[in-house]
């Protein structure tokens, strides 16, 4: 696939696929011509870095966990990354539920 197909697919700008390719976030695909070839497997890889970057993950975040073994990307360490961030989230909600109930409990208290 060329990267405008990719970019379609995955609603990244041909801009950001190149962006993460120089940053090692994907590998670079082979060329046919001057044309880069994308695999079906890019696809994956790329709608999972939008879809983190849209939880809050930075890129420096996604380069040191995005690693290819072999030629292929090691997603076991991508699978334990996410879990931690969920674990994360979880702790920055239960915080968030704390301040609300102070807050209620503040709102209660006020008497007009």
């Amino acid at each position: 696939m060329y990267i405008g197909e990719i970019s379609t697919k995955t609603g990244l700008s041909i801009k950001a696929i190149r962006f993460y390719e120089e940053r090692g976030l994907i590998q670079t695909p082979e060329r046919k011509g001057r044309y880069r070839i994308y695999r079906p497997k890019d696809i994956e890889l790329l709608i999972l870095i939008k879809e983190a970057k849209a939880l809050g993950v930075t890129l420096s975040q996604l380069e040191g966990v995005i690693v290819y073994k072999n030629g292929q990307v090691d997603w076991a360490k991508i699978k334990l990354f996410l879990s931690e961030f969920r674990e994360q989230l979880v702790v920055k909600i239960n915080d968030l539920n704390n301040k609300i109930a102070n807050i209620d409990r503040c709102y209660e208290q006020i008497t007009c």
